[in-house]
């Protein structure tokens, strides 16, 4: 039972880390006459790519599939129905990758194998949890601080601690959008990759009993 003054704060941890995986969004976008022609060259083109995945160590539990597509392609003309002059076939892949030394390698190999739409690379921790737990210490670090201010701010003291709620982990950061080139287009130099430093945050409301 609330004997004294009700105080809720909002506040927020956060805890940093070198990433240690990146997942890299890419796919295939073959053309054809007809729309078997069209998946047939992009499974042939994804077959290879997928070799590539496997040559650079990759495992198949880190590659998903996240999207497959088949469009006519039309030509307009003025007074004209719109005419098919053939079909477009799209395979989207994500793949987690650890090694993030050969990260830019990598990523050549796949366009070498057939990869022509790089659609962008997240960073991350792999086990994030030891890093959340030090967030989370430093959100009600942060909580009880503000409440000690408030408090004392108007002349009272903080009693004990009514209720926490964690908000939960902040979203990773969205894909850096890149363009797919493949390393002979740059004198035989891989892409450069740099991985930055991955934060993660966690957001608590901390209920406090003042007197």
């Amino acid at each position: 039972m609330l004997e004294g003054t009700l105080l809720t704060i909002a506040a927020e941890g956060e805890a940093k880390a070198v990433p240690d995986v990146a997942t890299i969004q890419f796919g295939v976008l073959a053309r054809g006459s007809t729309a078997e022609v069209a998946m047939a060259e992009n499974a042939r083109q994804m077959t290879s790519v997928f070799a590539a995945l496997k040559k650079a160590g990759v495992p198949d539990r880190s590659v998903q599939t996240t999207g497959v597509s088949l469009n006519p392609d039309y030509v307009y003309a003025e007074r004209e129905p719109p005419r098919v002059t053939g079909y477009q076939s799209s395979n989207s892949v994500s793949a987690k990758v650890r090694d993030l030394r050969n990260l830019g390698k990598i990523m050549d190999a796949l366009v070498a194998a057939g990869v022509n739409q790089m659609n962008g690379v997240s960073f991350g921790v792999d086990n994030p949890e030891q890093l959340l737990d030090r967030a989370r210490e430093q959100a009600i670090k942060t909580a009880r601080a503000r409440a000690d201010l408030y408090a004392a701010a108007a002349g009272m003291k903080v009693v004990r601690i009514l209720s926490i709620q964690e908000g939960g982990a902040m979203p990773p950061p969205m894909p850096m959008p890149m363009m797919a080139k493949a390393a002979a287009d740059m004198g035989g130099a891989s892409t450069p990759i740099q991985q930055g430093e991955a934060v993660l945050s966690i957001n608590l409301t901390v209920a406090f009993e003042l007197k």
